[in-house]
């Protein structure tokens, strides 16, 4: 099967990109199979498609040419799913009607397999005056919570749940409830969230003046920009989100200024869009073009490269042609503009090739100088094919050159634009490429650096038992052929080694010439100080990026760059028999009255004490209606058999809390509870609170220690297959183990 030999690389195939019938016989019998069928399709809306097939299929081979998962999976299957990754939604209306209109919209979205991006800062803040029903408005974050739980219930087209993403404008009354949303390990779970920071903002924040906080023409109140500043930097240094966006950036460099405003990104940031704005992905993969590779001529093939650019251009274009879509909105949308996004993979493997260490000055300028030729190469492929088939039917030719970023592209390709047009408004993008990355041979994913050289990773095997095997890096495994034993030079950096500013330095090369925007995670060390954390915003702002996502180790989401470690105070052990019952014990009793359910539930939980601590020993659920019996009983028994083993065992309450009723969940004291058994969750839980058994809301595991063999989980099981370990890529969680991405 050519060089797709890689155990991960196959199942990653088999699972995700190859065409199956309908009883699961496989229809694509090998990767080349899946790369005529793509070939086929993309060619088939050409004038003469037989012409076409066989240099598409020739860009796909040996990995060079990555279409994105959608593509991969649809294209030629004859299924009704979109082409598009993901979309931004419509603007959301202020009023109820039109709010569950988007909520529609979403949902049908989200069933052909597109994530999907909204900007919430157009909902009236919480308490503001609903005129005509004498009511307070519920708030932005109150909807959100019912966009969260019907994400739970769609399961998108193949293998993948649905993601979204959430904005906010840094000046929306709400900016402080939608930064402190994620302090809830289990509230809005499916969303990323990011800020919309205006120029007007970080011109504040250096001023150290005040910030108006404003809807509808009228200020709610006025804070200082330095304490909303740190808002944010706190909230994302403790739990990861939200992200940042600088907003006004992004439109003045805008090709489409003239035609759009943007106010939301596609779920990993990488693609701005207008409402009904659709992204449409593909990667150069950068590893497989290095002629030489670490030898005395390594060098990026140019020539190739610009050859490859040209045919993956032309191939973009025809999907939009080539796809179906869930909303005639997007399908009018893309077809007016026909946005491509153009991007790369394997980049810190070609810098290992050629010798370059990623984060250098050398290596930023390396990447600047390819970013720039693929840029170029697409513009000038994009020109040639509005010669043969006609520019995007809103270019106008002043109004499109005066954009930032076409302001500082070459005058020859300036040039070319003017006098016939362009076919695709927007073409480069960086998008997060874990999962194809994976299947292309493991090569490092997008414009990030290598995580790891090699790890271990677990395979469940179908007799349930499961196996080692060591995963290595593309240009590691390279290596290793080509030097044998030799170490590995002191260029061979990984994300673990590298400071959070040579992360900012190669995002800010990359986007030169971008002209939408990238997926990265700038990763950053468990101990860095709040202040150094705040430089790194600071300098991605100063030094021209779009945006602003970073990654830090913490206790609601997990460690991704340490592996397993001692805590620093150890749990009581976990026992391997559960403790006997002692005669009497204390405990205490709740009612739980859950909306819509005709009988309270009875929640007992009762304690023991262990070294001069109160710890929950066991649990009685009752209730007098007869359907919850054998579920209250059966949760009565495994969770007193939990609590009996001894140790940390809140676990249980996360686990809980995470639970989802595809029915729809219900309202509680103000907060959207997504199920009977979250809201027992929630009781358990702040009896741990009460006993001084768990700190505060939120404060539990989020994983059994005893599964995951650690006191410290290192990163947040993966959905997929279990296994521990889920780590932060390009702005998104994905599983080291199985390819899983909530983006891909």
């Amino acid at each position: 099967m050519n060089r797709f030999s890689a155990s991960i690389a196959e199942q990653i195939w088999d699972m995700k990109y190859r065409l199956r019938a309908a009883d699961g016989t496989p229809l694509d019998a090998t990767v080349e199979d899946t790369w005529r069928r793509v070939a086929r399709d993309l060619a088939s809306v050409e004038a003469d498609p037989a012409a076409w097939e066989g240099r598409f299929h020739a860009a796909l081979e040996d990995f060079r040419f990555l279409p994105a998962g959608r593509i991969m999976a649809g294209a030629g299957t004859g299924r009704s799913v979109t082409l598009f990754n993901c979309f931004v939604m419509g603007t959301i209306p202020d009023s109820m009607g039109g709010i569950f209109d988007a909520l529609k919209e979403a949902a049908l979205t989200m069933q052909q397999g597109g994530g999907i991006g909204y900007d919430f800062s157009t909902i009236r803040p919480k308490g503001a005056e609903v005129k005509g029903v004498a009511a307070d408005a519920s708030g932005p974050l109150s909807f959100m919570d019912v966009w969260d739980a019907m994400c739970r219930t769609i399961m998108s087209a193949g293998s993948r749940r649905g993601a979204m993403m959430a904005t906010m404008r840094c000046d929306h009354p709400d900016i402080e409830d939608f930064i402190a949303a994620k302090r809830d390990s289990a509230r809005l779970r499916m969303f990323n969230l990011s800020v919309l920071v205006t120029d007007a903002f970080m011109e504040a924040l250096k001023a150290d003046a005040d910030w108006p906080l404003v809807f509808g023409g009228k200020v709610y109140r006025t804070i200082r920009a330095r304490d909303l500043w740190d808002r944010i930097m706190r909230a994302t240094y403790d739990y990861a989100e939200p992200g940042v966006i600088f907003i006004d950036r992004i439109n003045r460099m805008n090709n489409l200024g003239y035609v759009e405003e943007i106010s939301a990104t596609n779920p990993c940031g990488e693609q701005p869009l207008p409402p009904y704005g659709a992204c449409l992905l593909g990667s150069i993969n950068l590893a497989r073009l290095v002629q030489d590779p670490f030898g005395p001529e390594a060098a990026l093939d140019l020539d190739a490269l610009e050859e490859l650019v040209t045919t993956a251009v032309r191939m973009m274009d025809n999907v939009v042609d080539a796809s179906r879509f869930p909303l005639p909105q997007q399908a009018a949308e893309a077809q007016a503009k026909r946005r491509i996004g153009l991007g790369v993979t394997g980049l810190a493997d070609a810098l290992m090739m050629v010798g370059l260490r990623y984060g250098a000055p050398e290596a930023a300028e390396a990447t600047r100088q390819w970013m720039h030729r693929i840029a170029r190469a697409a513009y000038l492929a994009s020109v040639g094919l509005a010669k043969e088939k006609g520019a995007f039917p809103l270019f106008d030719a002043e109004a499109y050159l005066s954009s930032g970023f076409m302001q500082k592209m070459d005058p020859d390709v300036r040039e070319a634009v003017r006098a016939h047009g362009i076919r695709n408004a927007l073409l480069t993008s960086v998008a997060p490429t874990g999962t194809i990355s994976l299947y292309a041979g493991n090569v490092s994913s997008g414009i990030e650096p290598v995580f790891a050289h090699s790890y271990t990773r677990k395979v469940l095997q179908k007799d349930g038992t499961r196996t080692e095997e060591e995963v290595v890096d593309y240009a590691a495994r390279l290596w290793r052929d080509r030097m044998g034993d030799a170490p590995f030079p002191d260029w061979f950096v990984d994300a673990q080694t590298l400071s959070p500013l040579d992360h900012v330095a190669m995002q800010a090369a990359a986007q030169d010439w971008v002209d939408s925007s990238i997926s990265k995670t700038i990763n950053c060390p468990e101990d860095i100080s709040f202040e150094a954390f705040k430089d790194v915003y600071v300098a991605a702002w100063d030094q021209g990026c779009k945006g602003c996502t970073t990654y830090r180790p913490n206790e609601v989401t997990g460690s991704v760059l340490s592996v397993d470690k001692p805590a620093e105070a150890p749990a009581p052990a976990l026992l391997d028999k559960p403790m006997d019952r002692p005669v009497s014990l204390v405990g205490a009793t709740y009612k739980l009255k859950f909306p819509g359910s005709e009988h309270a539930i009875y929640i007992t939980v009762n304690d023991i004490e262990e070294g001069g601590r109160r710890r929950p020993f066991e649990v009685f659920i009752n209730s007098k209606n007869m359907e919850h019996y054998a579920w209250t009983v059966a949760l009565t028994r495994m969770i007193s058999a939990v609590f009996r083993r001894g140790g940390d065992v809140s676990f249980v309450v996360e686990e809980l809390k995470a639970v989802f009723d595809p029915r729809g969940g219900a309202w509680m004291e103000g907060r959207y509870v997504p199920s009977i058994l979250a809201a027992i969750g929630g009781v358990i839980e702040r009896h741990m609170i009460a006993i001084g058994f768990l700190s505060g809301e939120g404060a539990g595991l989020k994983a059994d220690p005893q599964a995951t063999g650690a006191r410290v989980p290192a990163g947040p099981s993966c959905p997929a297959c279990g296994t521990p370990g889920m780590r932060m890529i390009e702005g998104c969680m994905t599983c080291p183990s199985c390819g899983h991405s909530r983006c891909g």
